[in-house]
Formats: C-alpha cells, structure tokens, sequence
C-alpha cells in the first residue's frame, strides 16, 4: 500500500501549484471584512468546492481559527463520500498526506487509536480520493504548518454515531474538528437561498430538529453531529459567510450554496 496520501483533485478544485494556492489564500485575505467575534474555536464547518467558488468563504474560517489559537496540534477532518459507498466511516491510515505546498504528517497513532473505540471505523483506500476534504488540507498546510492531520470520510451512518467520534475528538483542546459540507444543490439562486438560509438559522440556533426540515447539504449528516456534541459542550455556532457559485458562475438557474461558521 502507498504511505502517502496523493492528490486526487489538485488541479481540478484548487491549484496544483504552491505559488498559486498561496496567492488564492492572499487574496481571500486581503477581501476579509474584520470578523466582530471573540470566540475559542474548537471547530470549524466549512464548504469544499472548488476554491474560486468556496475558497473565500473557508478561509474566513480557517483564518479567523489561526488568529486565535496559536496551539493547534492536530486538525481532524470530516467528510461526505461522493464518490463511493462507504458503510460506517474511513479513516486514513497512510503516514502523510501531500498537498501542493508540503506534506502533511498524518496522526496515526491517535486514528488507530479511533478505530479501535469505534466499530464503524475502518479504512478503504478509494474512499480517500475525496475532494470534500482533501480540499481542506492546503489551507491547513497554510495556516497550521505543525499540526497533524487525520481524515476520516463517511458515508452509511447516523448522525448520533458521528457525535460519539466529535465528543472523543473534542476531548482535547488542543484538536481542531473540521465539518466539511456544501449547502443545496442545483436550484435557481432565489430558491437556493431560501433553503441554505434554513440551514443556516437551524446552525445558528443548534437547532437539529430544524435540519431535518428543509435543510439540505451533503454533508448533513455530519451537521448534525455537529450541532448534537455542540449543544453537550456548550458551544455556540457563529455564522461567518454564505454565498453561492453564482457570484462566479453569473448563472442564477443552477446554484450550489455554502457557507462556514465557527464553533466554540
């Protein structure tokens, strides 16, 4: 088995190049309004299109996290399957992951540790060819250059089973947890709004009843979990950016929506 963690969509939904990641990031930077927010954040829900669609609104996130925890130790991922089935969840088990701009040690000995504690972790080499976190890891590469990572992409399984895994992960302050998740799919950009703005009061208010009422997004499931450990820890969910890949694609009758928030 390969020991590294290679690429499956540089070039494709962010840059293959470290130089043009870099000026992405820049210039996502340089557009940030000043966030009135003063908040620990434990975690992070972010989108995963590609980064001239979503790019911005995840580096608000990403940014505002690395301007207020300088001791992050490890960041954990996690995210949909889109492109096979997956029953449970796959962790990655490799020893690095590669990004355009570095390599990024994977921990593997806080994932073994996870497979042995929760049943439905094992690990499926295909279902980490995954965009929905792979394009996480180059602004983590960015921004937490000493952290390691873990990859944990789900599929069949409950929302309740997901949050027993972000309580664990929680449970030290020292973890990031990334919730990786687009909003709704393909409707027209007034529809689109309607639906995402659901999602977002229904994250905004901890509100899980709310997200099985209109809410939709890939990574629903993962949301929910979320919100689930969010409402035992005390957090509060703080709603960052929404916008949809209409202010790119200037087509207003088929739009993906995302959004980020942080949470702490």
């Amino acid at each position: 088995m390969n020991k590294h963690r290679k690429s499956a969509v540089a070039g494709m939904f962010y840059p293959d190049h470290c130089a043009e990641i870099k000026h992405f990031i820049d210039h996502f930077t340089k557009a940030m309004p000043s966030l009135e927010l003063d908040v620990t954040p434990r975690a992070l829900i972010v989108p995963h299109a590609g980064y001239i669609y979503s790019g911005y609104t995840a580096n608000l996130a990403y940014h505002y996290v690395a301007s207020k925890r300088a001791d992050i130790k490890r960041v954990v991922v996690l995210g949909p399957s889109h492109r096979i089935y997956v029953a449970g969840a796959s962790i990655a088990l490799f020893e690095s992951y590669h990004t355009p701009c570095g390599d990024i040690e994977i921990d593997l000995e806080f994932s073994h540790a996870l497979t042995k504690q929760f049943a439905f972790l094992s690990f499926n080499p295909l279902a980490h060819e995954e965009h929905s976190t792979e394009v996480q890891m180059p602004f983590i590469r960015h921004y937490f250059k000493h952290a390691k990572v873990v990859e944990i992409v789900y599929g069949d399984i409950t929302h309740g089973e997901l949050s027993r895994l972000i309580d664990d992960v929680l449970s030290d302050e020292k973890t990031l947890l990334v919730i990786s998740t687009d909003l709704s799919h393909f409707y027209t950009e007034e529809e689109a709004n309607k639906r995402d703005n659901l999602c977002i009061d229904a994250i905004s208010h901890l509100d899980l009843h709310a997200l099985s009422h209109g809410c939709e997004a890939c990574g629903i499931t993962g949301v929910k979990a979320m919100v689930q450990s969010a409402l035992m820890h005390h957090f509060q969910a703080h709603f960052l950016d929404y916008r949809t890949s209409y202010a790119r694609s200037n087509d207003a009758s088929r739009v993906v929506g995302y959004a980020s928030f942080v949470i702490g």
